[in-house]
């Protein structure tokens, strides 16, 4: 089947090649800011959900066709966080977020077109524990551009990493797709999760 992965992220086309898997990139034009949503989890679901029906519908809804749409957002007391966007807000954001903790939430949306068109959509969540860190840290932080661009302003797969003191649940969700997640939604949809590897 030909496999669709409706997001820019190389984070989350990264994850999915480690792990076997060579999707297609097909970017939805889906603006994000002007959807709203009563939690964090709702809203990831929600713009997952948006982001994975815009690309199925512009590549004609085919057959034999796997899209997956994903987006994530940090919720952190109650409130969603996404992308900061510029330097301030990264270290603003930082700063109030050092020595605490928050929940990545990612949506995870997924159309398999066969002989019928199936779609499952859920919610990953991991407790992220950010490490204490020093007013420096977050400038040299900042300075790098990193922040300005990821969820939460924060990766555990790049620059970001040293500053997660811990984690609480899967990994792979922080980095922007939940392998596990995504495997068991398949095989909701009658797709083993083997038959997508490639050599």
């Amino acid at each position: 089947m030909r496999l669709v992965l409706a997001s820019q992220s190389p984070a989350r086309l990264q994850t999915l090649r480690a792990a076997g898997l060579h999707p297609e990139v097909v970017v939805s034009s889906v603006d994000e800011a002007s959807y709203r949503a009563p939690t964090p989890a709702a809203l990831a679901a929600l713009l997952a959900q948006v982001k994975g029906e815009a690309v199925f519908a512009a590549l004609g809804t085919p057959a034999d066709t796997i899209v997956i749409g994903c987006d994530s957002i940090l919720d952190f007391e109650g409130r969603p966080v996404g992308k900061p966007g510029t330097p301030a807000a990264a270290t603003a954001l930082l700063k109030r977020t050092r020595g605490r903790s928050g929940v990545l939430v990612t949506g995870h949306h997924v159309i398999v077109a066969g002989a019928d068109v199936q779609r499952v959509t859920r919610v990953g969540t991991t407790v992220v524990h950010v490490a204490d860190l020093t007013d420096e840290e977050i400038e040299a932080y900042v300075a790098t551009g990193e922040p300005e661009h990821v969820a939460g302003g924060f990766t555990i797969d790049g620059l970001g990493g040293a500053f997660i003191a811990g984690l609480e649940g899967d990994p792979h969700n922080v980095v922007g797709l939940s392998l596990p997640l995504v495997r068991m939604m398949l095989a909701d949809c009658g797709v083993r999760w083997t038959s997508l590897w490639t050599a």
